[in-house]
């Protein structure tokens, strides 16, 4: 992909004349650091890939570098910008649009970088599960980039998966903290997706969910409804609460669901001490990981007819990560392997932000080699 030879006073005014004829979200502000920038020539220009979870958003800027997709690892990371939930249903539309923006902007503004030196970004963003979520936001999207910026929406899970795929759209993601969620792709394009509803509608086996059955437990307890645990006296002296009476203003005061999610540790710890109740939250949960896998493998025939079949199954999430003794991932991984025998485990060594950053490379050049060999 050679840029076309321009002659350089051409080439600069074309620049100026994206960033003047650049819409600009209402929050303007934020892009200020362009102005003091003056004329910016990116060169083959970069790529954003975004990771927004309910617990935490990152922004990845890398290089528009023209090579073959084996070496996309390659790629180095020229600016990396971290901020809060982005989830839409989580802290509302307006709240995840400026953080989505925000870090965009810092990203950008870390590696000296102007919007009109974008080439493609990609959004993988947790809430996106309708063509409806995908349309607003690339909406508002075009209101923030000139329109030779090529732009892509996807939910976390799609970025979670390329991660461990190098960018490539097989096999089956299982992500488990703070939310939980499975999706998964075939070669040839179909996908599937089980759980990732939030917690309203049943996110069991995420870390919300672990928590959120062992603070029920607590109260269960407390009542005589249910039987003695020593999640209660575990997790009073982790939130520094005197009672369980207490333990009902503490959980409305701010019922955000990374802050329940925080609580996992404790729940596992006790497991580990040889908690029953503790134990049968953390069972239950490696269960509901691996039916989400399971439903979306057989869903999409991953494994094949006989169940065979090699896939990659990409495990991403603190829910996954191994503890002492009491491993959720390595529970999930050993019901799953016992259906599928052919499943590949692999633990990405890169963040979700990257395998969003690859998945724009991919999509670009997808597009790129379409349009040549169109023309």
């Amino acid at each position: 992909m050679t840029p076309e030879v321009e002659k350089e006073g051409s080439k600069k005014k074309e620049v100026v004349d994206v960033d003047a004829g650049m819409k600009r979200h209402r929050n303007g502000e934020i892009w200020e650091f362009e102005e003091e920038m003056g004329v910016c020539d990116g060169g083959n220009g970069v790529l954003l890939g975004l990771d927004g979870g309910t617990t935490s958003t990152v922004c990845i800027c890398m290089p528009m570098i023209p090579f073959s997709h084996s070496q996309l690892h390659s790629l180095p990371i020229l600016a990396r910008a971290v901020a809060g939930c982005s989830n839409h249903n989580s802290v509302g539309e307006l709240a995840a649009r400026e953080t989505l923006e925000q870090i965009m902007a810092d990203a950008l503004s870390k590696c000296g970088s102007k919007r009109s030196s974008v080439r493609a970004v990609c959004l993988a963003v947790s809430g996106v599960n309708h063509p409806t979520d995908q349309q607003r936001i690339l909406s508002w999207l075009r209101d923030i980039f000139p329109s030779h910026v090529r732009l892509y929406v996807r939910n976390d899970a799609v970025a979670a998966l390329a991660s461990g795929t190098m960018g490539r759209l097989h096999g089956c993601v299982l992500i488990a903290g703070t939310g939980t969620i499975a999706y998964g792709f075939t070669e040839d394009g179909k996908e599937a997706r089980a759980a990732g509803a939030g917690p309203v509608l049943g996110d069991w086996g995420s870390g919300y969910g672990i928590a959120a059955q062992a603070l029920t437990a607590v109260v269960r307890e407390h009542d005589g409804r249910g039987p003695s645990t020593m999640l209660t006296s575990s997790i009073l002296r982790t939130l520094g609460l005197s009672s369980a009476e207490e333990l009902i203003g503490w959980t409305y005061a701010d019922p955000s669901w990374a802050r329940i999610a925080a609580l996992v540790p404790v729940v596992v710890s006790c497991a580990e001490a040889g908690d029953e109740v503790a134990n049968k939250i953390l069972l239950e949960s490696v269960q509901e990981l691996a039916s989400s896998v399971k439903a979306v493998v057989s869903r999409l025939g991953l494994s094949g007819q006989d169940g065979k079949n090699a896939f990659p199954l990409v495990m991403v999430g603190g829910v996954l990560e191994a503890n002492k003794r009491w491993d959720i991932g390595k529970e999930v991984m050993n019901c799953i392997s016992k259906c599928f025998p052919g499943v590949i485990t692999i633990r990405p060594k890169v963040e979700p932000a990257v395998g969003a950053a690859w998945l724009a490379w991919n999509f670009f050049m997808k597009e790129y080699h379409k349009e040549i060999c169109g023309s």
